[in-house]
């Protein structure tokens, strides 16, 4: 009987210390994904070559975000546009120089380009990165502003991962984007979590949805209370789901920062509301490295996109 009660309690003290040592890790992992950190702005040369090169008007733009944040980013509008313009969103601990590359593209095929530092992120304002809660309105800000300013006939989007994610998320916000491009988002910041705990523990994302479940439930709990930021809000799958805005999602198949499969649970989920939604998953893609992988057929896929729904959205 003695060694019964002793071995009770020590499997009672193994879980207790568990449950403490993931509760210190979700609490750690919840402060360090709302304080991500700033990445200098170093490319203002490069930035104004690319306009230059493409014969484009460039711009240092802002605007308030409904909190008061000031948000910051650039504008280059090509002298003989096709009247469109995208707005191009970067990912975590990064900033709008992230998207170069991309506006590049852009304006070679005649779109007007925008491309904004997130929140807490670059040049903009805040404290903290909320992956959607709070920056579907900052989306919003920025999208009429250009509508405001640029009148294009169209206005579409791009991003890449947290950019990505908050893109479709903003597609609850802002229903008038003609046709989106998402470069590896997650399926929902939960998934997300369970993706990062798994890598943090050097295992596969089950790890992180089963044993360190109560790490990752202990983050949110955290990031509510601490915060005020309902992480469970941040879901790119039931926006797409409940939107009529044409989704082009890009996943590449060699992805282990964010797994295929978040695009592929995006794609399940859409068709509620009849909205045009397409996965490509290229073969040797990287986490959002499509456009190095396979540039041409880049290009090709994503200003086909924009362009076949731009059009159907002036019929």
């Amino acid at each position: 009987m003695g060694r019964a009660r002793a071995f009770l309690w020590l499997g009672l003290t193994v879980v207790a210390a568990w449950l403490l040592s993931c509760s210190v890790v979700g609490i750690v992992a919840g402060d360090w994904s709302l304080h991500p950190g700033r990445r200098v702005l170093k490319a203002e040369g490069l930035t104004r070559a690319i306009a230059a090169e493409n014969h484009a008007d460039f711009a240092e733009v802002a605007v308030t975000a409904d909190d008061g944040v000031t948000l910051r980013g650039w504008s280059m509008r090509p002298a003989h546009g096709n009247g469109d313009a995208v707005i191009l969103l970067h990912g975590v601990e990064d900033n709008r120089v992230g998207m170069l590359g991309y506006a590049g593209l852009l304006l070679r095929n005649g779109y007007a380009v925008l491309l904004p530092d997130a929140r807490a992120q670059g040049e903009s304002g805040g404290t903290l990165a909320t992956y959607g809660v709070r920056e579907v309105a900052d989306v919003r800000r920025w999208y009429d502003w250009i509508k405001r300013t640029e009148a294009p006939r169209c206005v579409d989007g791009l991003g890449n991962s947290m950019g990505a994610s908050i893109l479709l998320e903003s597609l609850r916000t802002t229903p008038g984007f003609c046709a989106v491009v998402a470069e590896s988002p997650f399926a929902n910041f939960r998934e997300a979590s369970y993706d990062r705990m798994g890598q943090w523990s050097g295992t596969a994302p089950w790890f992180g949805r089963t044993v360190l479940w109560p790490a990752v439930e202990t983050g949110f709990l955290y990031a509510r209370w601490r915060y005020g930021v309902d992480l469970d809000q941040d879901s790119p799958e039931e926006s797409v789901a409940a939107s009529k805005v044409p989704v082009l999602l890009i996943h590449g198949k060699k992805d282990t920062n964010l797994p295929a499969y978040n695009s592929e649970m995006i794609l399940a989920r859409s068709g509620v509301r009849g909205a045009s939604v397409e996965l490509w998953e290229p073969r040797y893609a990287e986490h959002t490295g499509a456009i190095g992988s396979e540039p041409h057929e880049y290009e090709r896929r994503v200003t086909g996109w924009f362009e076949e729904h731009d059009a159907q959205s002036q019929n």
